[in-house]
């Protein structure tokens, strides 16, 4: 099967920093460290638009920083409770915060399911990913 590829040309890549620079990514190392991460983390741009962004029309009691502590967090205790499983089971771990919607008059928070995924970065390093289910 190796023999298949050997020589081949790649036609296309997209690197995590280009996905950074796009924001299809977004870069939360600083507040996933506060929150004891080692490896950088971000999180894809439809987890910020659903979770993190908080239009302050819709009321002064959310903001985006705690938002994001919300999400990082949670992730944090994820990874905490699967530690010492095999490596197979934790590169995809699902998690759920509670959050107010970014809706006009929404009061009451509601679950979203989000997963996080551990993965190569540009250079082979490990990186952290917090994303939608659907989301690779």
């Amino acid at each position: 099967m190796n023999d298949f590829w050997a020589g081949a040309e790649v036609i296309s890549t997209y690197t995590r920093a280009q996905a950074i620079e796009d924001g299809a990514l977004v870069d939360v190392t600083s507040t996933a460290q506060e929150a004891g991460f080692r490896w950088p983390v971000a999180l894809t741009a439809a987890v910020q638009a659903e979770a993190v962004t908080w239009d302050a029309a819709n009321g002064e009691y959310q903001d985006e920083r705690g938002r994001l502590w919300d999400v990082v967090f949670m992730a944090g205790i994820a990874v905490r409770r699967n530690r010492g499983r095999h490596a197979a089971e934790t590169s995809r771990l699902p998690y759920a915060v509670y959050r107010v919607p970014n809706v006009p008059d929404a009061t009451e928070p509601t679950e979203l399911q989000l997963v996080i995924a551990v993965s190569g970065g540009d250079d082979g390093e490990p990186v952290m990913t917090i994303m939608l289910p659907h989301e690779d």
